[in-house]
């Protein structure tokens, strides 16, 4: 077998910019890897032969390495994603037709200099998260023969594990691109629907349906995302990335993040897989996460729509006419799989979207003040033998902490955590509100860097961490006055979905005046005999904090406030020409404690 790399983003560029390796060299022993691994784990369906390569080489050839951002970073494709002048299949010979453009994503990839390398295999038109579901061969896991490889993104997480592509592309309906990222120990970027474009995508459920990015690490997957989240104009379920979820967002989560934990968790009886949930659990306390229990009733009863409501004939009108000329053209599992959607009604679909919007808002509310929630990405894995003998069963067994994600619109990440005493990796999911991917990352970085692993390679992850803070949907937000919790301006936060994060001490650096009206503090930064003042941060969605500046009245305004512990955070400052008949109250140290003191005043 050829030799084997360190493909991650960062080493290949600096590879490539020392002249160590070109992209042709590279590509070329790559494809002799990725012929010597098919033949026993079935992982490609279609790799690129030397002549369908060379208009990729000859055209990064008139570049530099300094000049594109992705130069000769080789990836593989999902076969149920277009490749021009290549055909895509679905795993389904029959249905195969060929590309005759790229679809957006890999068209942006190869102009940032990406190279692909061929097209993965998977389960069949993307119904399965096992990877045994294709007449191209069953997936095996990358580490050990007696499991699968997960699906139905089988062969593009096999790519990154098994050490031949960078990153590769996979889909995400029920959890696609996240079970066989933990199974094979990568990351799996689920991002929010409409994130990266799905033109050029055989849908499986064209309204729920996701393009993947399988990674070694979660800064690689964070780097991706900001270069391909773009609105695509070809895809009506595209959306537009919000700037908190930029590249900028990515960072190290401050201290103080709250992630939700499921009441009660099923392992089905595996203890292996439950200590390392744990692991992880107790791995995000060491962070300075606070773990909140949380009731996961309604995603749970969202998740059951997707294969026991209305989703299912969605799924069907991409195979539903083949099933009905060539019905031995799909395998019997997946005609099983469908086999009720032609039943099912207008009705019963909008009976089962009433449903699901109900599961929504409580789900939504449940969300409310976490930064994010840690679940297992499955109870636990199972074996070949165990899919031959139960097929629908063990694969159902996969999808209990992935089925609902996309139903419910939200943002996940699978991030590896340890390895079984059989040596199969394992792996828990990050999910959180839709635009919260890079905070999600963020997350997900840390927990890599906190206890590393092996990656693909043989790798391990390195020191060098992000410097600056994370973000997410929510602006903290420093109130010292009428805004403090229960006073009389502090409606106007919580009317915009803001909650108490903490109360805290300034750092001492300010002095407080009570304004003229004697309503309102001004709360000043001064150079000498300044003090601590008492103050409250709140978070505040992102999306609201423009209305509630614009409420604002002069000379109040909103900059940066330095707090006792060294943060600076958005809030609450004063202009010095406010201050024309203003009282110095610095010396009571907060304004609840000014407030207080004029009140026993009265009652003397």
């Amino acid at each position: 077998m050829t030799q084997t790399f360190d493909l991650r983003l960062n080493t290949l560029a600096k590879r490539y910019r020392s002249g160590e390796i070109t992209p042709r060299a590279l590509i070329m022993q790559l494809r002799e890897r990725a012929l010597a691994l098919n033949p026993e784990f079935h992982l490609f369906i279609h790799i690129l032969n030397e002549a369908e390569l060379e208009p990729y080489l000859a055209a990064l050839e008139q570049h530099q390495p300094e000049d594109l951002p992705l130069y000769g970073i080789p990836f593989a494709i999902k076969d149920n994603i277009d490749l021009a002048g290549v055909p895509t299949t679905a795993a389904c010979p029959a249905f195969a037709y060929m590309a005759g453009q790229d679809a957006t994503l890999v068209r942006q990839l190869i102009a940032l200099g990406a190279i692909p390398l061929g097209k993965t295999n998977l389960d069949q038109f993307a119904t399965g998260l096992n990877g045994t579901r294709s007449p191209y061969g069953a997936c095996r896991n990358s580490v050990h023969p007696d499991y699968p490889s997960g699906g139905s993104s089988a062969g593009s997480s096999l790519a990154v594990a098994l050490g031949v592509a960078s990153f590769s592309l996979g889909t995400d309906t029920a959890g696609s691109g996240r079970v066989p990222a933990s199974l094979n120990n990568l990351v799996g970027l689920k991002a929010t629907k409409g994130l990266i474009s799905t033109a050029g995508v055989v849908p499986a459920c064209r309204t729920l349906d996701c393009v993947t990015f399988f990674t070694a690490t979660a800064a690689e997957a964070s780097t991706l995302l900001a270069l391909t989240a773009i609105q695509d104009p070809n895809d009506d379920y595209s959306r537009h990335n919000p700037l908190w979820n930029s590249k900028q967002a990515f960072g190290v989560p401050q201290a103080g993040f709250r992630f939700g934990v499921p009441d009660k968790l099923e392992f089905l009886g595996c203890a292996e897989s439950e200590a390392l949930f744990y692991q992880a659990k107790a791995q995000l306390e060491a962070l300075g996460g606070i773990p909140v229990e949380l009731d996961f009733t309604p995603f749970l009863a969202a998740a059951k729509l997707l294969y026991e409501g209305p989703w299912v004939a969605e799924r069907y009108h991409v195979a539903g006419q083949l099933i009905e000329q060539q019905p031995d053209a799909v395998l019997p599992v997946i005609r099983d799989v469908l086999q009720k959607a032609p039943t099912t009604d207008a009705v019963s679909a909008f009976d089962g979207l009433y449903r699901l919007q109900g599961y929504k808002r409580q789900c939504d509310a449940l969300l409310d003040g976490l930064d994010c929630v840690l679940t297992p990405t499955y109870p636990r894995p199972v074996t070949l033998a165990e899919l031959h003998d139960e097929p629908v069963k063990r694969n159902s067994d996969l999808g209990y902490y992935t089925n609902f994600m996309n139903l419910l619109d939200y943002a996940a990440v699978a991030v590896p955590v340890g390895f079984m005493s059989s040596g199969l990796p394992s792996g828990v999911t990050l999910f959180g509100r839709a635009f919260t991917d890079q905070y999600l990352l963020s997350v997900a970085d840390a927990l890599q860097r906190q206890k590393p692993l092996s990656l693909p390679g043989g790798s391990t992850i390195g020191a060098d961490s992000p410097t600056h803070t994370a973000a997410n949907d929510r602006v903290n937000v420093v109130v010292c006055g009428a805004h403090l919790d229960g006073l009389a301006l502090n409606y106007q936060l919580r009317q915009r979905g803001g909650y108490l994060v903490e109360a805290a001490l300034s750092a001492p650096v300010y002095r407080l005046y009570a304004l003229a009206d004697g309503k309102r503090p001004g709360m000043v930064r001064v150079a000498e005999g300044g003090r601590a003042i008492a103050v409250e941060v709140w978070a505040l969605p992102s999306s609201e904090l423009g209305s509630f500046l614009a409420g604002i009245p002069a000379p109040l305004g909103l900059g940066k406030v330095e707090l006792e512990q060294g943060q600076w955070l958005t809030g609450f400052i004063c202009e010095n020409n406010g201050l024309e008949g203003a009282t110095d109250i610095t010396e009571y140290g907060g304004w609840r404690a000014w407030l207080a003191s004029r009140e026993n005043v009265k009652q003397l």
